[in-house]
């Protein structure tokens, strides 16, 4: 019996030392116990024996092998003399032994098995390390904001781990009960031979084809990378909820401190800037922005809306909708908000009737930068949108290529909309987003030509195969879709492609829907998932990832070139300035036009200093040299004609009457309002010396102008002026002989001036007189001979009778012409009438001035009214009553100017003057030259400057 458990012992040995468990061994007996040895191998020397050490594999993967080995005092035995009671602890000894070998054995086999397993998946995994931007810069950061020492020393120590360990003592008891595992038929056995049923399994796996081998990869990858993606995902929407908490946080003043304005907002300002300034001295804007450029409905829109989030743009179906550049510039920020540039509302994105009002808002601006006649306009409309989780860049949605115009554009419709994709890329270090619809065919698209035109080797061009899904169902052959995304189709050339689908074909769908039918087609799409497309050249999320990549590398890349170009800028201005105007200081438009409104508005006030003695002498001598012809030819003369005084003053009464009912209030303010202006434009116009400063002029001209144009006199001024003017007619009685000697005085100026007038029109009609035909060898006309001949035939008549009426009647009309015939001379008589008219006119105005002389000593008659005296001197009361008006009308006048209407022209010049300042193109019209021009240039540069490096600053900060 001994000798048969002996033989068992050696076969298991055998068996033990042949199996493949990775041990290393040089020969079976040595990793046999020495008891084992001296048991089943009597003829192996015992006495001579060395303890090899254990060459197994597992002394390289466990931490076992650093405890020393316990030393057993080796039973020196005899063979042949052992007695029975040995037998039994050997055999013991040799169970509990094999089942240490078995238990190590499988740890090894199974390591090493384990290890060649994860091996075999690691070479199948891809490389992620080009798709490293995938992930976001903060998982990057972890280790800056997370203290991982403190979490190590917040970990268990190894007595406390210990303590969580199994009982070992109480793992060895149970090997006991292991006694009879290797017996035959027991589970051992049964373990091997599944062993090597599995074996026969993997054997069986090895002649599956190569085929399904690679489609069970791909689909494992697929998932692996969906997997990654969501996870991805959730990190994301992780981070983005924490962000806006913190941003709430700061908009709330809890921090209570001043949040500093974000980067993507200071280089928007620069872009903006830069949009308006005139580039007079050769510095071409190079700054990156990402332009947007795509044929006519082929997505451009709805890619951008995807990448901010938000149904921002006006929407049209198949009409032109983009009508003008539309900048959009996209931050981070607490709330999905947008906001124009020039406007202070903001528009809360996550409500319906806001976006519609943004919409609206958009469409408006776009058909009122558009001039008449045109269809598209170069003017950029800014605007800025905020939200938790945008990527940080700035976009230029440009109007979509078109092949043909229609009816309703402009003629010059297509090489405009040309023009402009030209002028956004032909910037170098613009990143060139072309949009190109799936759906359609790609022989039909022109905007591919175009971007290959201006962007050749395709350094700055990302391309976008648009509406995915449509063109899945409607392609016959999916590996075109494939040559797309590969850029084999087209010629030109790009850094990157990407496929995205941007909506159902429904305006109303929400952004949210969208990204779940693109993420769900993607998931299931026959292009994934048989690796025509990639992973990451899919959905919007991964394109504006990239697309913020490549906007940020290409911005750290130029803007400190460009701020160096305006550097050089900048001290050139400087230095023109400095060598054509070296004493005046650097005043751009803004500034110059601050310095004419307070000199306007000082000139105003300048008003409010004349003297009333000075507005009464211009108001009315100017009134009065407007009334005197009515009342000398509708007033005076027709009275005069009268016979006796009663009649001269009845006839007067009704005239002044008529006049001051219907005429004189309103001639009397056209007078005041006249007088008004032309004082406002002597202060306005007037130099001042070496102060005056020329460049003003036409911007005061304009003021004045407008301003003049805007007052309106009261409309109840003429109401009060009728009354007063209406007594003042009335009053007859001349208080003084002072009084008496200023109407004389002004009846005789008035008279003679009129003679004068009057004998200067008769000089015109005949001609000139002896001697200046003497002197300056003058001769007459014909018609002046005529004339002549007939104002010496009608002196005769009024030295014939000197009381003849102001009319001569028809039979003396005849006379005269007969006369005039007598003596060969023909003339009509019409101009018999007329040449009296004037010769009668004169006659009466020497008559009157002599009856002037007369009554400068009628004053005593007067007092007595005219008793027994033949001397009557009623014109004389006449012009003293108008006189008189005239006086109190420019009293009344110069009060109401100086109460009323100067304060009101005042107001109106400093509205002018606010609408003015609100105008760009009125102060670009006005206040121009050169002076102008290099100030405004270099105030430009510098605040441009000044913002690049401001933006550099914060952009190495972040960095």
């Amino acid at each position: 019996m001994w000798r048969t458990r002996a033989a068992a012992a050696c076969v298991i040995c055998r068996s033990l030392a042949n199996s493949n468990y990775g041990i290393r061994r040089k020969s079976p007996l040595q990793n046999l116990h020495l008891v084992s040895r001296s048991i089943h191998h009597p003829y192996y020397p015992s006495s001579k024996f060395q303890r090899p050490p254990l060459r197994i594999s597992i002394q390289l993967f466990s931490s076992l092998n650093r405890l020393p080995l316990r030393k057993k005092k080796l039973l020196n035995v005899k063979y042949g003399y052992q007695f029975h009671r040995n037998f039994w602890l050997a055999r013991l000894a040799s169970r509990l032994l094999k089942l240490r070998y078995l238990i190590l054995g499988s740890a090894v086999g199974g390591g090493y098995t384990a290890k060649k397993t994860y091996d075999q998946w690691k070479d199948m995994m891809p490389d992620l390390d080009e798709y490293k931007w995938i992930v976001p810069d903060f998982i990057w950061e972890l280790d800056e904001h997370i203290d991982f020492e403190k979490l190590i020393k917040a970990l268990p120590d190894a007595d406390d781990l210990a303590k969580l360990l199994p009982d070992f003592d109480k793992i060895g008891e149970s090997f006991t009960s292991l006694k009879g595992f290797f017996s035959p038929g027991s589970p051992g056995e049964t373990a091997f031979r599944a062993t090597d049923q599995g074996y026969d399994n993997d054997k069986q796996y090895k002649k599956v084809s190569d085929k399904e081998k690679i489609d069970q990869l791909q689909e494992e990858l697929l998932r692996t990378q969906l997997k990654y993606q969501r996870m991805l995902e959730r990190l994301e929407k992780e981070n983005k909820e924490l962000r806006k908490l913190v941003l709430q946080r700061d908009d709330k003043g809890i921090h209570q401190r001043k949040l500093k304005k974000s980067l993507i907002d200071m280089y928007s300002e620069v872009l903006d800037i830069l949009s308006d300034y005139d580039a007079s001295y050769n510095t071409q804007d190079h700054l990156p922005r990402v332009v947007v450029v795509g044929d006519q409905s082929a997505g451009k829109t709805s890619v951008l809306e995807m990448i901010a989030q938000a149904r921002i743009f006006p929407r049209g179906s198949g009409e032109m909708m983009t009508r003008s550049p539309v900048k959009v510039t996209l931050s981070e920020g607490p709330h999905h908000v947008a906001l124009f540039k020039d406007s202070s509302r903001e528009f809360d994105l996550t409500k319906e009737e806001d976006l519609a009002a943004l919409r609206n808002e958009i469409e408006i601006r776009m058909r009122n930068s558009v001039k008449e006649g045109c269809t598209v306009s170069t003017e950029t409309i800014s605007l800025s949108v905020k939200g938790p989780g945008l990527q940080r860049m700035v976009l230029v949605d440009l109007p979509g290529v078109i092949s043909t115009v229609t009816s309703g554009m402009a003629p010059d419709t297509k090489e405009t909309i040309f023009s402009i994709s030209k002028a956004y890329m032909q910037n170098p270090n613009a990143i060139i987003l072309c949009i190109q619809d799936g759906s359609v065919d790609a022989e039909r698209s022109i905007v591919t030509d175009l971007v290959s035109q201006m962007d050749p080797q395709g350094k700055r061009t990302i391309f976008v195969l648009t509406k995915v899904d449509l063109a899945e169902k409607n392609v016959a052959s999916p590996s075109r879709i494939q040559q797309i995304i590969e850029g084999k189709l087209f010629p030109m050339k790009a850094l990157g492609y990407f496929a995205v689908v941007t909506g159902k074909g429904n305006s109303s769908e929400s952004i949210e829907s969208i990204k779940e039918y693109e993420e769900e087609f993607f998931q299931n799409s026959k292009l994934l998932k048989t690796c025509m497309l990639k992973a990451h050249q899919v959905t919007t999320k991964n394109l504006s990832l990239a697309v913020s990549d490549c906007f940020w590398k290409m911005v750290r890349e130029s803007v400190e070139q460009q701020a160096d170009a305006f550097k050089a800028t900048r001290f050139n201005l400087e230095t023109e300035w400095k060598n054509n105007y070296p004493r005046l200081r650097e005043l751009d438009r803004n500034e110059l036009f601050e310095k004419a409104k307070n000199e306007i508005l000082d000139e105003v006030i300048s008003l409010t200093q004349v003297t009333p003695k000075h507005w009464e002498e211009i108001l009315q001598k100017t009134l009065w040299e407007r009334v005197s012809t009515h009342v000398i030819e509708n007033i005076y003369l027709p009275a005069a004609q009268t016979t006796n005084s009663g009649t001269f003053n009845t006839t007067v009464d009704i005239k002044l009457k008529q006049w001051t009912d219907k005429q004189l209030p309103n001639k009397a303010v056209e007078v005041a309002w006249e007088t008004l202006q032309e004082e406002f434009s002597r202060f306005m116009t007037e130099q001042k010396g070496t102060e005056h400063d020329d460049i003003f002029d036409k911007l005061k001209q304009a003021v004045k102008e407008e301003s003049i144009k805007r007052h309106k006199w009261n409309e109840r001024a003429e109401d009060s002026l009728r009354v007063i003017q209406h007594n003042a007619l009335e009053d007859r009685s001349i208080s003084d002989k002072q009084q008496w000697d200023a109407a004389i005085h002004f009846m005789e100026e008035t008279l003679q001036s009129r003679l004068k007038d009057t004998e200067s029109v008769i000089e015109d009609m005949v001609g000139p007189d002896w001697k200046k035909r003497w002197l300056y060898w003058i001769g007459r006309t014909k018609e002046q001979n005529i004339r002549n001949e007939t104002k010496n035939e009608l002196e005769k008549l009024i030295k014939c009778n000197e009381e003849h009426a102001a009319y001569l009647a028809n039979d003396e009309v005849t006379t005269v012409r007969k006369n005039l015939e007598a003596r060969g001379i023909t003339v009509d008589p019409c101009l018999i009438k007329d040449t009296w008219h004037q010769i009668y006119r004169r006659y009466f105005l020497k008559t009157a001035l002599n009856h002037c002389n007369l009554c400068r000593r009628g004053f005593y008659y007067y007092q007595r009214h005219f008793v027994d005296s033949e001397l009557e001197c009623n014109d004389i009361v006449l012009f003293w009553r108008i006189q008189r008006m005239l006086a109190i009308t420019a009293n009344t006048l110069r009060q109401q100017l100086t109460n009323t209407e100067v304060r009101r022209l005042e107001k109106n010049v400093k509205e002018v003057l606010e609408d003015f300042a609100e105008d760009n193109e009125k102060k670009v019209k006005l206040l121009t030259g050169k002076r102008v021009q290099l100030a405004e240039d270099l105030k430009k540069v510098r605040e441009i400057q000044e913002k690049l490096e401001a933006f550099i600053e914060a952009l190495h900060q972040e960095e």
